[in-house]
């Protein structure tokens, strides 16, 4: 009988534990993300000065924005996960650099659908010709267009996007003024890993107080 008292605290106390090092874990990835973001933000700004310093304050200048209403290019996208029977953990995703053509479309969309497009031709059951050859349905519907577009043609897409956001301050930029573009986009990018991070840690931090309060009852 006390063994298995024994052995049941243990159990507890190492699941304690656990959750402790997971608090922890997620406390200094927390913060080591927040000293990125810090130091991309810096980077950038200081770019952006040397830039407006190079093109001169009347190229670089915030009369030269497009104020009119327009999609945005990049957007961020919530997800909800189950993280237990009681509760649910958030997760938060970027979509950079969608076509102003196609405000939909982003990267992780167009790789979703095209791993799906791909999935569905191997899984499309096939025509024998009177030749022997086999082709698939999906092949043979040559009048339907392609859902998606490759990897490739999706990174030529956020490139064009990334010339033509800079392409109200002139034709000619400074190198410096991409690098600072460059450096913002990564900040938002660890923005959003921040912001996860921290769904983690109060998720983390709450399983850790509903430990300590049923320890003290």
């Amino acid at each position: 009988m006390v063994n298995e008292e024994n052995s049941e605290m243990q159990s507890s106390y190492n699941e304690k534990d656990k959750i402790v090092l997971e608090l922890m874990d997620s406390t200094d990835s927390y913060l080591l993300l927040m000293n990125s973001l810090s130091s991309s933000l810096r980077e950038g700004w200081l770019e952006l000065a040397s830039a407006r310093h190079s093109m001169g304050a009347s190229r670089i200048s915030s009369a030269l924005f497009d104020l009119k209403s327009h999609s945005a290019a990049t957007t961020l996208q919530l997800n909800h996960q189950d993280a237990g029977p009681k509760s649910e953990e958030s997760h938060f995703s970027l979509c950079k650099w969608a076509s102003s053509e196609s405000p939909k479309s982003c990267s992780e969309e167009a790789k979703f659908e095209e791993d799906k497009l791909l999935q569905k031709k191997s899984n499309s059951p096939k025509v024998l010709n009177q030749d022997g050859s086999s082709n698939s349905v999906l092949e043979e519907a040559s009048e339907v267009p392609e859902a998606t577009e490759s990897p490739r043609t999706v990174e030529d897409q956020a490139r064009k996007e990334r010339l033509k956001s800079l392409s109200v301050f002139g034709v000619l930029v400074c190198p410096k003024l991409r690098a600072a573009q460059s450096s913002f986009e990564t900040a938002l990018e660890t923005l959003v890993e921040v912001a996860n991070k921290r769904a983690d840690l109060l998720n983390a931090y709450d399983q850790v107080r509903e430990k300590t309060e049923s320890a003290t009852n």
